[in-house]
């Protein structure tokens, strides 16, 4: 079903961030820096890995979710064991899509780079998200049409302060064309590094000016629909590199990009990401 028009209100959003911050404080923050072997394990390949915290931390906020909007939770976890899951973000309706541990190799390595994201997603378009970073207490949420908030701040990005020079962060691990190509093109724009492997902590840093730019070259919607809606609301533009709308649903394949709009162009017409 499509959600009403009021569906999102300022009481709905904190009863998303303590749903949010229930189940990290449950089941997340006590396996931080205390992980035993067997609570790691393997999906798809040696590099892609959930834990016990992913999948305890997902159960809790899937009830809560339903519980405050009954529409389809599409986890991350969830969606490992069924695919067909993935197929809901694209159709008619609204659907929660939920990343309980974002950054896990990052959270079994024990540092502070990992997330916690939400975002709820009606006729395929995110309509409002939500990430918390529990390791260091902050969150960020909006609404589409209503802002971006960091801390409880209205969240406004300025323009880059040195247009001539971008500081970027590249992700090249899923690009389907030449990594050494992708990453001279970035630093032909300026110094550039390597994402976190943690969406919540990239879209953290080019919403904030820690760097200028980031840009993805896979999109599975848990990773990218909560992110991508609190830069747009932030004055930044978060779009395929085509031009194109990112919409959460569309290929998992195809890249999306976010930067403030002045520079916006003059990046996807140097980087190589299609």
């Amino acid at each position: 079903m499509s959600l009403p028009s009021d569906t999102i209100t300022p009481q709905l959003s904190q009863a998303v961030l303590a749903a949010m911050n229930a189940a990290t404080e449950a089941e997340v923050m006590p396996r931080w820096r205390a992980l035993e072997d067997h609570e790691i394990r393997t999906k798809s390949s040696e590099w892609d890995l959930v834990t016990d915290a992913d999948e305890a931390a997902e159960r809790m906020i899937t009830a809560a979710l339903r519980d405050l909007v009954d529409v389809p939770v599409v986890g991350e976890e969830a969606t490992a064991k069924d695919a067909t899951l993935l197929e809901l973000v694209d159709g008619a309706g609204a659907v929660w899509v939920v990343d309980p541990v974002d950054g896990t190799r990052n959270f079994v390595a024990g540092t502070e780079a990992f997330g916690c994201m939400v975002a709820l997603i009606d006729d395929g378009r995110t309509v409002a998200s939500w990430i918390t970073y529990p390791a260091v207490g902050r969150e960020a949420h909006a609404a589409r049409g209503v802002g971006a908030f960091l801390d409880g701040e209205r969240l406004t990005t300025p323009a880059p302060t040195d247009p001539a020079s971008l500081r970027g962060a590249i992700a090249s691990k899923f690009h389907p064309g030449d990594a050494d190509e992708l990453h001279a093109a970035a630093e032909s724009l300026g110094p550039s590094k390597p994402i976190r492997f943690c969406a919540a902590w990239d879209y953290l840093d080019v919403v904030t000016g820690v760097t200028d730019y980031v840009a993805f070259t896979r999109t599975l919607p848990w990773d990218h629909a909560p992110g991508a809606l609190i830069c747009q609301e932030a004055g930044l533009t978060a779009a395929r590199p085509d031009g194109s709308e990112y919409l959460p649903g569309g290929d998992v394949r195809a890249g999306i990009l976010t930067a403030h709009p002045s520079v916006w162009e003059r990046i996807a017409g140097v980087l190589p990401v299609r």
